[in-house]
């Protein structure tokens, strides 16, 4: 379930062709790609998926799971398509109400669509939403997941385990209860709106030093971590005390009996991890938590390539593949 492995993908991908105007072409880890669109200026193209979210919420976070990933390059995502695909029985009524939470997001984020598709199909059992996003960006301002550096420190926002716990406790509400408390799940509801990291990532694109920079969506920190080390040649040392650990993602943990590989893959969505100048790391901090985002410092890329992580001064090696839980606690077939 969910992304190919990258080595699967990477032989997915040889059949295209290249072109001297993709700067950015399809490659693991970068989830947007860029092309020129005159001598001082790309474009940013991100397109996402969605599906198996809170319905409620399903047409907003379809925009800012694509205009998340436009951000991150550095572009403010300013159009967008929008594909709604459901089962045949779906009614018109439905998909005009996932239209207007999509017009909602837009409208937060000064977008505009341009374009899309929607229907019902055979084949189809739930609704698929499919959200392209692309935005402007001078080429000195372009940011990319592979433009960290030695040394940098390795800036996380908000905390690990947000997407998951807080999708789960709209889609499994009775169990959130048991294994939480009513008033907790209450206020967990009301994180959902924290699934995006387009202000953090406009915000952070405007400071210099900021080298580079990746959502930590499926796959959790491992996966985003080891694509940023892998696009720059790095590798990191992490440490495991000053990682920002959601309190119900560590009871999940528990209920689901994860294992901490499982705690660390676990998605994410609406986190960011920045690769940043260690002169310009406090800046950072300072200029996030004045906006209102939670943000920790949790190690530093290196000249070596060992993938490390640390708790109290013993060192043992980062897993390099995600074991995502998302479904397993989400009770899904």
């Amino acid at each position: 379930m969910g992304k190919l492995p990258n080595e699967k993908l990477q032989e997915l991908l040889e059949c295209i062709r290249k072109n001297p105007r993709v700067v950015i072409p399809p490659a693991p880890g970068y989830d947007s790609g860029v092309h020129v669109i005159n001598e001082n200026e790309c474009l940013v193209i991100s397109t996402d998926p969605c599906i198996g979210v809170p319905e409620e919420w399903f047409g907003w976070l379809l925009v800012n799971y694509a205009a998340s990933d436009v951000a991150l390059f550095g572009a403010k995502p300013e159009f967008c398509t929008i594909t709604l695909l459901g089962p045949p029985k779906t009614k018109a009524k439905f998909f005009t109400k996932i239209m207007k939470q999509a017009c909602s997001a837009v409208d937060e984020l000064n977008m505009t669509i341009v374009t899309g598709h929607t229907g019902a199909y055979d084949g189809l059992s739930t609704l698929v939403g499919v959200c392209t996003a692309y935005g402007a960006v001078s080429k000195d301002k372009l940011i990319t997941p592979g433009g960290s550096q030695e040394g940098d420190c390795i800036i996380f926002t908000k905390q690990i385990g947000l997407e998951t716990v807080v999708n789960f406790v709209f889609a499994q509400r009775s169990l959130a209860e048991r294994i939480f408390n009513s008033i907790r799940v209450f206020k967990l509801q009301n994180f959902i709106d924290k699934q995006t990291c387009v202000s953090e990532a406009l915000l952070l694109a405007k400071i210099g030093g900021v080298h580079a920079m990746h959502d930590a969506t499926e796959g959790g920190l491992v996966a985003a971590l080891n694509e940023m080390a892998d696009s720059s040649n790095l590798g990191f040392t992490i440490d495991l005390e000053t990682l920002p650990i959601l309190e119900e993602a560590q009871i999940l943990r528990k209920h689901f009996s994860l294992s901490q590989r499982e705690l660390l893959s676990i998605s994410s969505t609406g986190t960011l991890l920045a690769a940043v100048n260690p002169k310009r790391k406090d800046l950072v901090l300072q200029k996030l938590r004045k906006h209102g985002v939670e943000a920790s410092s949790i190690g530093v890329f290196t000249h070596s390539k060992k993938r490390l992580i640390q708790y109290k001064k013993k060192k043992k090696i980062f897993p390099k593949i995600a074991h995502d839980p998302y479904s397993k606690i989400m009770l899904l077939p």
